[in-house]
């Protein structure tokens, strides 16, 4: 008993020393780690740390970034790495290849003095591989967390691909579909955009930036970039101090309060201060009043632009004017590395704000967890890309962005007694267009086309016949009679007409949204053969249908639907699927009706001061969208029609599936101010909600009122005012009134 006891007391001293002995290495191993690089030290306490070592040449070195590869070239992938300075702050990494990204970044963990990791940074605009719906389709999903769903996947292909940050989401309000940029954007609507804001900058950034499977977000482009003249990319953007704080901010303002980690500053010249050197929106806005403590990166060129923009008369004052308005890095221009030092010897910058840039800079890097994770996993292709849950968020968020804009006498869905489908136009076995632009590292070969997804959804049930028709622009119309015999041939004539990729985008203005005149004169002549006319229309923008709007039974806009839209269009052709978008943009009857959106203010004349030629209503507004089943809206009831401003209003209404098909629908809720110290637009989208309703089922919706959030303005300083008197609600054709008291 007592040998026992004396071995038992002899182990507890045995391990007792152990541990002891292993807390004081750990502590000497700890203490002999630089603090920048202990993580268990809160991250500002390490940015300080690094910042005290930094050389000034190190600092300025991470205010720029360069590109890595030639357009993912593989020949230029070595030269590349071996131009690569491992002091660099960031560079576009252009490979997919996970391995070239670790090599790269061991070379700055290594090679540097300091061992500061790269931010890896790349154009994510709809999709990495997996090519999702262009973002102006994504918007009239009106399906917010769908979006967030498809940005995390994004968001993990990235990553597991080298990129640590993306260049997204855009959220310039766009109401000019001459502009290119329109398709990157979701709308014309500043809530609609404030909305997917959020949703993309979760959907990027996760819980936390140090997620494994976490990118960087950037909103760009900030800001007014969308009011170019004349539609014309690059252009001077007229903005009055109440636009700017009205229209284009919220969205802005929305992702910052979401967490978005930086933004992008605009090309465009802000009513004569540019947007790459604007102090106020840069700094006295974003830095300043919101708080924003990531840093603004230049759009590609933005800086030196300023030297043709009449701003700044050579390179060097551009790095002085657009560092010191607030952008943090330059993207390529390469001069704040030729000119940052100078600018500092010459007391023109204060080394305080090299300082402020490179902490922000840092910060962000801290935070995705580059300085204590700096590699990524070496997966294979397959494990990355196109995995099945990817696949099937990109089809589902194809078919909820799809419009069903038209559908005379029930020409769709197709009749299941069809037994010959005439696929017709040059977007049929289209692969390349379907992506639209910015397509990431998406590779058309594993795109679905359209004839694809028919031929698998009417398999056993009826023939697919093909003509192309024409191309999509020219005039050669010897593809038209062979067009005609199959459409003689057919029940059903489905068109697949629309635009290329390349006619929308950045630098893709076009002075009419209309379509080619080739492709109405292929409608107008296979009308000759007295069959239903089904129009499948892809686009980057509205389009002005002209005479296509006459000419079809049915329209669906399908926009540019990504990798998954094949089988989604052909299921929402044949009934299987029931079209749930709804417009986030309106489409002009006109190009000359541009602008036309949904929220213009009252005309002094409502009556008068129209068009003397064409109507003043556009061919189809925003919010519009068909389905196949029918809903009935009850009658909209209000918690009180008199509330102070310090309390809230619930509005509700119960809506039915009165159909036979079950159908999703979203639910949009307008505010109207009729009289305001500033005067307010005809109506505003404040709130909207997608549910699914089967068959006879009623569903209540709700709508809670916030009076400084739903019912306030701001003014031209951007200080919100909430002034009493009566105010509407308006859902679905009814206005309710109330009044809000002091």
């Amino acid at each position: 008993m007592i040998k026992t006891s004396f071995y038992k007391q002899l182990t507890i001293l045995a391990v007792s020393f152990v541990l002891s002995s292993t807390i004081v290495i750990t502590a000497l191993a700890q203490a002999t780690v630089l603090p920048y690089k202990n993580k268990s030290l809160p991250i500002e306490q390490r940015i300080k740390d690094l910042l005290k070592r930094m050389t000034l040449e190190e600092k300025i070195l991470q205010t720029n970034q360069w590109t890595y590869g030639k357009n993912a070239n593989e020949n230029n992938i070595e030269a590349s790495k071996k131009a690569v300075r491992p002091e660099i702050g960031s560079l576009i990494y252009r490979s997919i290849s996970p391995v070239y990204r670790n090599d790269i970044m061991r070379k700055a963990i290594n090679e540097s003095r300091l061992g500061i990791p790269i931010l890896m940074g790349f154009d994510v605009i709809h999709g990495y591989r997996t090519v999702y719906p262009i973002p102006l389709a994504q918007a009239c999903s009106f399906n917010t967390e769908l979006v967030t769903q498809a940005c995390a996947v994004a968001a993990k292909e990235s990553r597991l691909s080298g990129v640590d940050w993306t260049f997204s989401p855009m959220i310039d309000v766009a109401r000019d579909a001459r502009w290119g940029r329109v398709s990157e954007g979701y709308g014309e609507d500043t809530y609609t955009n404030s909305m997917f804001s959020v949703a993309s900058v979760k959907g990027y950034q996760g819980k936390s930036l140090s997620d494994p499977y976490s990118i960087a977000a950037c909103l760009k482009h900030y800001i007014g970039y969308s009011l170019s003249e004349g539609g014309r990319d690059y252009r001077y953007a007229d903005v009055s101090a109440q636009t700017l704080w009205e229209t284009f901010m919220p969205p802005y303002e929305a992702g910052v309060k979401a967490g978005a980690a930086t933004l992008m500053s605009g090309f465009n010249d802000i009513s004569g201060i540019p947007a790459s050197a604007n102090p106020y929106t840069l700094t006295d806005i974003l830095k300043k009043r919101w708080k924003h403590d990531g840093f603004v990166v230049s759009d590609w060129g933005s800086v030196i632009n300023l030297i043709p923009q009449g701003f700044a008369k050579d390179n060097k004052e551009a790095t002085l004017k657009s560092f010191m308005a607030g952008v943090e890095m330059d993207m390529v221009d390469n001069v704040y590395v030729e000119n940052l030092e100078q600018l500092v010897k010459e007391n023109k910058i204060p080394i305080a704000k090299i300082d402020e840039a490179v902490r922000r800079i840092l910060r962000i890097k801290f935070r995705l967890g580059l300085f204590d994770k700096p590699y990524v996993e070496e997966l294979s292709e397959k494990d990355r890309y196109y995995q099945p849950e990817s696949m099937a968020i990109a089809a589902r968020l194809a078919e909820e962005s799809m419009v069903l804009l038209k559908n005379k006498q029930h020409a769709l869905p197709v009749s299941k007694d069809v037994k010959n489908i005439a696929l017709i136009g040059p977007l049929a076995k289209n692969k390349v267009d379907l992506m639209g632009s910015w397509e990431g590292q998406g590779i058309a070969d594993v795109v679905e086309t359209i004839y694809e997804g028919f031929e698998k959804e009417y398999k056993g049930k009826a023939n697919i016949l093909y003509a192309k028709g024409c191309d999509f622009d020219g005039i050669n119309e010897a593809d038209f009679e062979a067009a005609l015999a199959v459409a003689q041939q057919s029940d059903v004539v489905v068109l697949c007409m629309g635009e290329m990729k390349k006619w929308s985008g950045e630098n893709a203005s076009r002075s009419t949204i209309a379509l080619p005149a080739i492709q109405e004169r292929l409608v107008s002549y296979l009308k000759k053969s007295g069959k239903p006319i089904v129009l499948l229309l892809s686009s980057g923008r509205p389009v002005e249908l002209g005479k296509l709007d006459t000419l079809s039974d049915a329209i669906l806009e399908i926009w540019q639907p990504g990798i998954a839209g094949g089988s989604s269009v052909a299921g929402l052709v044949s009934g299987r699927l029931n079209p749930s978008g709804k417009l986030a943009i309106t489409f002009p009857l006109t190009t000359g009706q541009i602008p036309t959106y949904y929220n213009m203010r009252q005309s002094a004349r409502p009556k008068l001061g129209g068009y003397q030629d064409i109507s003043s209503e556009p061919k189809y507004w925003f919010g519009h969208g068909l389905s196949y089943t029918t809903f009935s809206y009850d009658s909209v009831k209000i918690s009180s029609k008199t509330i102070k401003k310090n309390q809230k209003l619930t509005a509700q209404i119960n809506i039915t599936n009165t159909g036979n098909m079950d159908g999703k629908e979203t639910v949009m809720w307008f505010i109207s101010d009729p009289v305001a110290s500033i005067t307010r637009p005809m109506k505003e989208l404040k709130f909207f909600e997608k549910k699914t309703l089967k068959v006879g089922e009623k569903m209540t919706f709700k709508f809670e009122i916030d009076p400084m959030r739903d019912l306030s303005f701001p003014d031209a300083n951007g200080n919100r005012v909430l002034e009493s008197g009566d105010f509407y609600i308006s859902i679905n054709n009814q206005k309710i009134k109330f009044e809000l008291v002091d």
